[in-house]
């Protein structure tokens, strides 16, 4: 019976993190070697790579913002993620906006392919987690609500 249990919740935390149709995609990665990832402009280790090159962050949190991440999360994002350091499918979600800026996250949130291709630090969390993040086709104010909602859940006020 505990063995059914388990493989059900798997089965609902695998379900609960499909992105859309493929057909939805507008982009295509390739991988790259690291000598291009240098010379590619469209990367910065501190950003990642995507669209994101400037996230203005307030010194205070944006309540609404946070309110609508958390929305987001418990349906895309909480079968994979734990709001503690504790790594469930992916890595526990604590304190993450004191290790990633803000452009790193939205750009892996909204860019899981490109940035687990070239990102040294996804890549890393990827050797950890042995799962790749699947594109959960996140709009640009989801991945901003989302950062949101980490920056209270990390105990900005």
């Amino acid at each position: 019976m505990k063995k059914l249990l388990v493989l059900c919740i798997i089965a609902l935390g695998i379900a609960a993190c499909g992105g859309g149709d493929k057909d939805d995609k507008k982009e295509t990665t390739t991988p790259t070697s690291s000598t291009e990832e240098n010379e590619n402009p469209s990367y910065d280790p501190k950003r990642g790579a995507g669209k994101f090159t400037k996230v203005d962050v307030s010194p205070t949190l944006e309540v609404a913002k946070a309110d609508a991440g958390e929305k987001v999360y418990s349906v895309k994002c909480g079968a994979c993620h734990k709001l503690t350091q504790e790594k469930l499918v992916g890595p526990g979600w604590k304190n993450i906006t004191g290790r990633h800026t803000a452009e790193w996250i939205m750009n892996f949130a909204t860019n899981p392919d490109e940035m687990l291709n070239k990102d040294p630090k996804a890549q890393a969390m990827l050797e950890i987690c042995l799962v790749r993040m699947p594109n959960q086709n996140l709009s640009d104010d989801d991945a901003r609500n989302v950062y949101e909602f980490m920056r209270k859940n990390d105990g900005v006020k």
